[in-house]
């Protein structure tokens, strides 16, 4: 059953928050009690989610029933959840999960930070995410046109231009430029 509210009724409870259903249009995630509400997507965005699906269209993680999923659950602790632009579920995880009462947590993520994003919310974020079992965070920053390519939260890579942002060590094969894939022709 999915709960549909005003816009000042929110959910009291991480069960109520899973079963809840936004009408506004935004993005909302659960940290230990608290509801963290994300701006829309922008055009600009959508066509660099695209690319990245496309991208991942033609790796050997595709093939093997792997899925890059758009604004997926995430439960990173019995007190976390939340929505990464796109996240990196194995064919493995995904069998398994049909399983078992636990939910994956995917290995590869990345967000699309915006300029409303707040510096210290996405900071977070990043901690939460390689506290538990991820292995790679991309931010991406389109407006500024560089890629964060973090592979433990001390340890980046910051990429621009021609540079070449890699999903290694968990999808060897997924690699795009920068410029590639922030090329969309639009202004945001």
């Amino acid at each position: 059953m999915i709960l549909r509210s005003p816009l000042s009724v929110f959910p009291r409870t991480l069960d109520e928050f899973q079963k809840w259903e936004s009408v506004d249009g935004y993005k909302y995630e659960w940290n230990d009690g608290k509801i963290i509400r994300f701006g829309k997507l922008k055009k600009k965005h959508l066509f660099i989610i695209r690319k990245l699906q496309q991208l991942f269209f033609k790796t050997a993680a595709f093939s093997e029933g792997a899925a890059l999923i758009m604004e997926q659950d995430v439960m990173l602790s019995g007190i976390q959840m939340r929505r990464p632009d796109l996240a990196y579920f194995s064919g493995a995880q995904i069998d398994h999960s049909a399983e078992s009462e636990t939910e994956p947590i995917p290995e590869f993520l990345i967000e699309v930070i915006s300029p409303t994003d707040d510096a210290e919310k996405v900071e977070e974020k990043l901690a939460e995410y390689f506290n538990s079992t991820v292995k790679v965070v991309w931010h991406i920053y389109p407006e500024n046109e560089v890629v964060y390519v973090y592979t433990a939260r001390k340890t980046v890579r910051i990429c621009t231009d021609l540079d070449v942002c890699s999903a290694s060590p968990v999808m060897p094969d997924f690699e795009v430029t920068v410029k590639e894939l922030l090329a969309t022709g639009i202004k945001s």
